[in-house]
């Protein structure tokens, strides 16, 4: 497809295309008129929906939709929930895995990956901490791989030129898509991570948590930070270039990395032709993600590649453009290349 369709011409094609859907798969949820949707997983995407949500309701489509409360139960629950056709739509913060795509085909679950935001993982300590202007991938590995768990326990063990005092960690828990994301970029593999740190699946708690104690650190998604900048001091990721503050800019010009990473809806494909609710909230959340991700905080893609992601639903691209991997230090213009190149392949259900 050529990104420099209009706008306007390609929600006109979406709606078409969308509402011919064709059946994908033996995984679509049961038609029920009066059933609320039900959303689960990513608590980084949770915002945004929940906002998408607020925003249908609005319209004369919106007004006749039930939805349940979105449960940010984090992306591996999420997956978890969608897989097993409990849920029509999961937020993810990071692709879909080998083992989850299994899960899905298992069930005959196909469905649309559609990329709706990037977000900057961010590393933030107490506004109290004096000492730390900056951190180095090494000096994170050194703080959260698993050799670490009870044995750096302060600051000067991170770097000599910190002090000797107590450090507290804060984190997401192992079914969230930030802490895959995380250890796969900083210690090469997802699972990779100390465990003796207080977690938590609701990104407020974390927030809470550094900002109550002068010798935190804690990582969590962009959009938290910029919400609490008068709680948080967030810390530049040394790169080649000297150090690099998350930011709209260092995200869209590929400047903040390893961190950078584009967040998800995935919805089942089953579910969406069976459901003309479905079908219009969908259109309304693509039709203004720009607005409802600038909204929450978090970083919209461009207006070239939310086009791309509408034409996968004009041409029913369904499965991932990642092979189940998650990718580490992905730029905007990168995953802009990888979904064209799906579109264009209109490649079958990958596993």
């Amino acid at each position: 497809m050529d990104p420099m369709v209009p706008l306007r011409a390609v929600s006109g094609m979406l709606a078409v295309g969308v509402g011919l859907l064709t059946a994908s798969g033996a995984g679509g949820l049961k038609a029920q008129a009066t059933a609320p949707i039900l959303i689960t997983g990513s608590s980084t995407v949770g915002p945004i929906t929940t906002l998408a949500i607020q925003g249908f309701r609005s319209t004369a489509a919106g007004r006749k939709v039930r939805f349940s409360p979105v449960v940010e139960s984090g992306t591996s629950a999420g997956f978890r929930d969608f897989c097993s056709g409990k849920t029509p739509i999961s937020n993810a913060s990071r692709p879909i895995s080998q083992k989850e795509l299994k899960r899905c085909a298992d069930q005959g679950i196909k469905f649309f990956e559609l990329p709706i935001a990037f977000d900057a993982i961010t590393v933030v300590v107490n506004p109290a901490n004096t000492w730390a202007k900056s951190i180095s991938v090494a000096e994170l590995r050194r703080l959260w791989s698993r050799s670490a768990q009870g044995t750096i326990k302060r600051w000067n063990q991170v770097s000599l030129d910190w002090p000797e005092k107590p450090i507290v960690l804060y984190g997401p828990g192992a079914d969230s898509g930030t802490f895959d994301t995380f250890n796969q970029a900083i210690n090469g593999s997802k699972r990779d991570s100390r465990s003796d740190y207080i977690s938590s699946e609701n990104d407020n708690v974390l927030v809470q948590g550094v900002a109550s104690n002068s010798n935190a650190l804690g990582y969590f998604g962009y959009a938290y930070y910029a919400a609490n900048r008068n709680k948080l001091r967030a810390l530049p990721v040394e790169s080649d270039q000297g150090p690099v503050m998350p930011s709209l800019e260092t995200v869209q010009n590929g400047s903040y990395s390893p961190l950078s990473r584009p967040v998800f809806i995935y919805v089942n494909a089953k579910s969406l032709k069976d459901s003309s609710s479905l079908r219009a909230f969908v259109q309304y959340y693509l039709n203004n993600a720009t607005q409802l991700v600038e909204k929450e905080g978090s970083i919209p893609l461009t207006k070239a590649q939310y086009l791309v992601v509408k034409s996968k639903m004009l041409k029913q691209v369904q499965g991932t453009a990642f092979g189940g991997k998650i990718p580490v230090g992905l730029t905007i213009s990168e995953l802009l290349n990888r979904n064209i190149d799906q579109t264009i392949k209109r490649p079958e259900f990958h596993q």
